[in-house]
Formats: structure tokens, sequence, C-alpha cells
């Protein structure tokens, strides 16, 4: 991709309000199970009425707006109410329990919360009440919660109404308090180095952090991630992955609102609804992670839906097994399918293959540096410099690395350094064209015997035998090892294998040392809600298991 586009010194509302004035009459958001539909007009009108209300009820500039909801359609519309108005926008994770959610609150110091019903067997509702019960008693607007001292005001994120929480159409009815002056003098005291994001990283290890991200930071990224997938008026886009990461609110709404592209968003994953919407919108691109696409894939009904609008999308969160990629290619019509690699701390996007890159680049790296970011491999021990073709952790520098971590100076010190290198705790090696492969993580890299050992290579080798769906490998504690691999495999249907299949299949064809000791046959992978698999689990899962056989 060619570096001749300037970084924009921009916020994310004079973002849209740019969009809106190009393509007022393109469609933005469009949710097929409910027939809801809106312009960029309309939407754009939308977002300046939360927007003004939300300021009528007192948000004030820096201020925290979580919100805890699926990818209801008011979801993007607070994106962009808060952007305009200088507030925060903390995304929640939907799979988050009661606990989880205090710790949240209060290590976020969040002064508003929007929320829905519920998500799977949590609601929402309840856990406020029970971890907030003064919103019961209390009148609105006046909250004083003995728990949570920064908390002023609950919403809910629908029609009804619930004791002591603001509804949506309540917010938009007090748009007419606030006068366009004021309106727009908020919007003319932002600056695009402002944080507008505050995303709390997965916490597969220690507690969440809050990574600062700013309109600079999210908006180019955004842009350039559409602008790597040539996106236009034209296309539309099926977004079925979680808004609240950066999946979803960054490569999905960021790069379809920089480019006037359509949003054809899905509440949450379903394969079936997934295809329907491709076929009904005639999208040209689709975002999933690899069981997404997985799932897709070996669904009973694929034949029966036309994928021939297709062309774009973006497979990412976790590996990408090849052969997945070249079936997306063939029987999804995704000729120019993309990865890209990052993490939340860089915006996200790192690095990304390009849509005319070669087959192999495409499905056996994660491509280039994105135009103005820096990227190195360095020694993980020693911090020093490695050249090409050598492995060692990945950093980046340059306009997408976050502002910090929300009152955490010590962990944001051990992320950044001083000269403002971003490191990552993956593992990677960069060829002599900067295509960079990544090799796993430094933490999940298992370490036998003094033998180091990458999963990414085992589970690329072990995806080539007939009847594996899916394969994830992680460390199982030996008591004469240190660590042994093991190998967590989901058969596709009517799939006869066992653990001696596997072991037979390895054997003679990778190094002894690398074939899995531990096989355990699991029908799905315990994930984050934003589609990681955690391996720690699958380790603790193993250890417990082969106890029991042993």
């Amino acid at each position: 991709m060619k570096n001749d586009k300037e970084l924009r010194e921009i916020t994310l509302g004079n973002i849209l309000d740019d969009t809106v004035a190009k393509y007022p009459d393109n469609e933005v958001l469009v949710y097929v199970d409910r027939d809801f539909r809106l312009t960029y007009r309309e939407f754009s009108n939308l977002v300046d009425e939360v927007a003004m209300g939300l300021m009528a009820l007192g948000v004030e500039k820096g201020e925290k707006v979580a919100v805890w909801a699926t990818n209801i359609p008011f979801w993007v519309t607070l994106q962009f109410a808060t952007a305009k108005i200088g507030a925060i926008l903390l995304t929640v994770n939907t799979n988050y329990k009661k606990a989880e959610l205090e710790y949240l609150l209060h290590q976020s110091e969040t002064e508003n919360l929007f929320l829905i019903d519920g998500f799977q067997d949590t609601d929402y509702i309840n856990t406020i009440y029970e971890l907030v019960p003064e919103l019961k008693t209390q009148q609105r607007g006046n909250l004083k919660s003995s728990s949570f001292p920064h908390l002023k005001r609950v919403f809910f994120l629908g029609q009804e109404k619930h004791r002591g929480m603001y509804s949506i159409p309540e917010i938009r009815s007090l748009k007419s308090i606030t006068s366009q002056e004021a309106y727009k003098q908020r919007q003319s005291s932002l600056n695009p180095h402002d944080v507008v994001n505050m995303q709390y990283t997965s916490g597969t290890t220690g507690f969440p952090k809050g990574v600062m991200l700013t309109h600079y930071n999210i908006g180019n990224n955004g842009f350039w991630i559409g602008e790597n997938q040539k996106f236009t008026p034209n296309d539309r886009l099926c977004l079925p992955v979680p808004l609240f990461h950066c999946f979803g609110c960054v490569l999905g709404v960021l790069a379809a609102i920089t480019h006037g592209t359509t949003m054809v968003i899905l509440e949450g994953f379903e394969p079936l609804m997934v295809m329907a919407s491709v076929e009904n919108e005639k999208c040209t691109a689709l975002y999933g992670v690899p069981t997404m696409f997985i799932s897709i894939l070996e669904h009973q009904l694929f034949r029966k839906f036309d994928f021939s609008t297709l062309r774009t999308g973006i497979m990412a969160g976790s590996n990408c097994p090849v052969q997945v990629m070249e079936k997306v290619i063939a029987r999804m019509n995704m000729s120019e399918i993309t990865i890209c690699y990052g993490l939340t701390e860089a915006s996200p996007v790192i690095t990304y293959t390009r849509i005319d890159d070669d087959i192999r680049k495409r499905v056996e790296t994660v491509g280039q540096p994105l135009p103005h970011i820096e990227v190195k491999i360095v020694d993980p021990e020693t911090g020093e410099s490695l050249p090409p073709n050598t492995q060692g952790e990945v950093c980046c520098r340059g306009y997408n690395v976050m502002k910090g971590y929300y009152r955490n100076p010590e962990a944001t010190a051990k992320a950044i350094d001083s000269d403002g290198w971003l490191h990552s705790g993956d593992l990677g090696i960069m060829d002599d064209n900067g295509y960079l492969s990544i090799t796993g993580r430094y933490k999940d890299m298992i370490i036998r015997g003094g033998e180091n050992i990458y999963p990414r290579e085992i589970e690329e080798f072990i995806y080539r035998m007939d009847g594996i769906q899916d394969v994830q490998v992680a460390a199982v504690p030996s008591e004469k090892y240190g660590e042994e691999v093991g190998a967590f495999i989901i058969l596709k249907k009517d799939a006869q294998i066992d653990e001696s299949d596997v072991k037979d299949f390895c054997r003679g064809k990778i190094s002894r040392y690398k074939i899995p000791k531990y096989i355990t046959f699991v029908d799905n992978y315990p994930m984050t809600a934003s589609g990681k698999i955690q391996k720690f689990k699958l380790t603790e899962m193993s250890t417990k298991i082969w106890q029991e056989r042993t």
C-alpha cells in the first residue's frame, strides 16, 4: 500500500460529518433481522439528538460512558454521540459477570453506564441493582453510590423504564435543552489527541487494564484498514463480531465510516444469519475470527446460500489455519480476504496483508506494517533489535500506540519503552521484505526439557489431517520435562479419529519432542467474547483431565 496519504488530525465527530456531507443518502446501518435501516444523514441526526440529550443531563467532557450491550443499533450511535461531546466510550465485555463489572466500574471510575436487559445467563438489570442498590431509592440525576462514588447516571438501552435509569426516548427528548451553540462549542473544544475510547484487555493473565485510545489513534487506524480493503461507498460490510472489541468498533465501524461504506450488523454471531445477511444485502465484505468462518463452511446449509457478491474482509483474532483461508477464498468467493495482526494497545492493527498479495503471503504471514507504523523484532530478554528471519518479540511505534493504561503508570512503562516502542509480548519473524509471521505468544511458548516449542507450527501440521475441524496446542505441566505438548482437537462431524491416529500422523514427520503427548477431543474452546482462544484455560483443563486419568 502506498504511503502517500498523511495522517489526519481530526476527531471522530469530524470524520462522521465529512462522510455525511459526501454521502448523505447512502445507508450506514442495516439490521436484517429487524429491518432496521439508517442513511448517513439519518444516523447523523440521531447521533446529534443523543449527544445533545447527554449534554442536557450533565455529561461532561472527559467523563467515561460505559456501554454493556450486544451489537444493538444504539451501540454505534453511542460511539459517535460520546465522541462528539468529548466523553470517553468505555466498552464492556458482554460476558462479564458481577465481580468483573464491579472491578471495571471501580478501576475506570466510570461516571455513566448504559446497559441492556441481559445476555445469555446474565441479567444485567439485576446485576446493576445488586451492585448499586441506591438506584431503586434515589432520584435520577442525584445518584450517590456508596460503592461507586464516581457513578452519576445509569441508562437503559431500550424503550422500557427501570427504576433509577434513564431510557433512550428520554435522552432524545432532552435534546432541546442543549442549544446548538453550546453543542458546537463543546465540539470545537475537542482535541484529536484526547482519549475517546477505553477498552479493557481480556485479562488472560492478571487483572484487566484499561487501554486509553485517542481520536487520532483509532480514527487513522480505521481509515487505513478501510483503505487496505479498498472500501468505497458501494461496499457493504457484514459485521458479526462484537462491537465492544476493536475488531468491531475500529476494524469494522471506523473502517466503514471513513469510507462511506454500509454496515450490515448482527447482534450476535449465528452462522445462518450471517449467510442470510450476506445474500440478502449483497455484502461485499465479511469479518470474523477463524472459528466463525469454520462454522459457516461446515454448516449443513452452506451450499444453499449465494456468496458471489463477497470480495474482501478480515479473518483475525487468533491464528488463521492455512486450509481455512484457502477454503474461504475458493468457496466463499473472498478472493481479496485479508489477515491483520495487532493488539488493543496498538489501536489495534499493526501489520496487514494486501489484497493483491500472492496467496502464500496471505495465508502464511500477517502482512506488512500499515503506513506510518514502524515494526521491529527484538530479543525478548535483552531488547536488542534482531536481523530479518530471526524470531523475537514484535514491537511497533507510530500514531497507533495507545496513550497508556488508565491509572496504571507501572504497566504503561512496561509496555511502552522510553523510545516509544510498544512491546507486544508476541513472538514473530519478519522476512527481508517486511512480511511478518506470528509464531506464538511469548508466554504461550512451550518449553519442554529446554526445547522451545511454538504451538502455531504444530497446529498447522495437525490441521492437515483428514477429519480435523480445528486444533489448538497448549502446554501441559510435566514433572519430568517441565511442560509437555497438549493438542485440543475439534473433529468434523462423523470423523472417527482417536489419540493414536493423531500421533501416528505426526510420527516421522515432525520432531519427536513436538508430537503431542496429550491429546484431548473437545466440542469447543474457551474463548473471550471477542473470539480469542484462552490457551491458559486449555492448560488448566488438560491438567485436570490427565490427573484424573492417571
